[in-house]
């Protein structure tokens, strides 16, 4: 049943668009886009061929994080005064690691009605196909770009036991990749999904030293749009309780540094660096 004009005023509508293969866009999807009084894009030059493509004539306004805040308000009272809008990304879902979360928020501030038009999206997509556990999983957007600042993220998911969803840059696999490997353990399983639903799609599953020397091989790998998927951490048996464990890293680290801490446990016990450094990060939490 299509779309009328009545259905869609007065309201915000979050339209998913393809994320690469454009036989994913809704019925749905083209019947609102067509009714609405406005579109608003995440980057007009990259939509309009696709609003074209499905001869979808409506207005397009730029929709970013630059003019986010500014347009919100103009667009609501637009709504509020029984016009529709709709808001569109790039590709995918609209506000998952994109822009509209002011407009959103703002809407319900005013309790205008938003309403959810769904399709393709690349974290969903990649979780679907990636052969991870799917009962629990967390997403975490794009890491930080800054090394230091990664690092410290991913050190903050050292005990995650749920599945984790990243997006990332093409030119920052590898190095992403060399950090997970270093905090989570060679043989934590990871996925690599990119270029979902194009043409040269990937989906490559493997333990994080062999997904790594993976795209270190082929320069391919490092091109396109990037989901990157994470085994959760599973209790791995040790000579020592973890309670036991735990006391000792709370004793070193009331003296010396969480690395310092680590080294001398790895030591004593004869452990690898991620069986100690998650618990390290625990106690040294529950400390301060």
């Amino acid at each position: 049943m299509s779309v009328t004009q009545k259905q869609v005023q007065g309201k915000i509508h979050v339209v998913a668009t393809p994320i690469g293969n454009l036989g994913d866009m809704t019925a749905r999807a083209i019947d609102v886009l067509k009714q609405v009084d406005l579109i608003l894009a995440e980057d007009t030059r990259h939509s309009l061929p696709l609003l074209r493509h499905f001869q979808i004539h409506t207005k397009c306004q730029a929709f970013h994080e630059h003019n986010e805040k500014s347009v919100a308000e103009s667009v609501c009272d637009r709504v509020a005064q029984g016009e529709s809008v709709a808001i569109i990304s790039d590709a995918g879902v609209p506000l998952i690691s994109d822009p509209g979360f002011a407009l959103v928020r703002l809407a319900h501030e005013r309790q205008i009605p938003v309403r959810a038009v769904p399709g393709a999206c690349a974290a969903i997509s990649a979780i679907s196909v990636a052969g991870l556990a799917t009962d629990r999983f967390t997403f975490e957007g794009f890491l930080p770009a800054k090394p230091a600042s990664k690092r410290k993220a991913l050190e903050a998911l050292a005990l995650e036991s749920r599945t984790m969803i990243f997006y990332e840059s093409p030119r920052r696999l590898i190095d992403t990749l060399t950090v997970m490997l270093e905090l989570f353990g060679a043989e934590r399983q990871a996925v690599l999904a990119r270029e979902l639903t194009k043409l040269f799609e990937t989906v490559r599953k493997a333990a994080l030293i062999d997904l790594l020397e993976f795209v270190e091989s082929d320069g391919n790998q490092e091109k396109g749009e990037i989901v990157l998927l994470l085994e959760g951490k599973t209790h791995e048996k040790t000579d020592e309780s973890e309670d036991e464990l735990k006391h000792l890293l709370a004793v070193l680290l009331e003296e010396v540094s969480l690395k310092q801490a680590v080294s001398i446990v790895m030591k004593l016990k004869n452990l690898k660096r991620n069986q100690v450094y998650p618990l390290a990060l625990h106690v040294k939490e529950y400390l301060q």
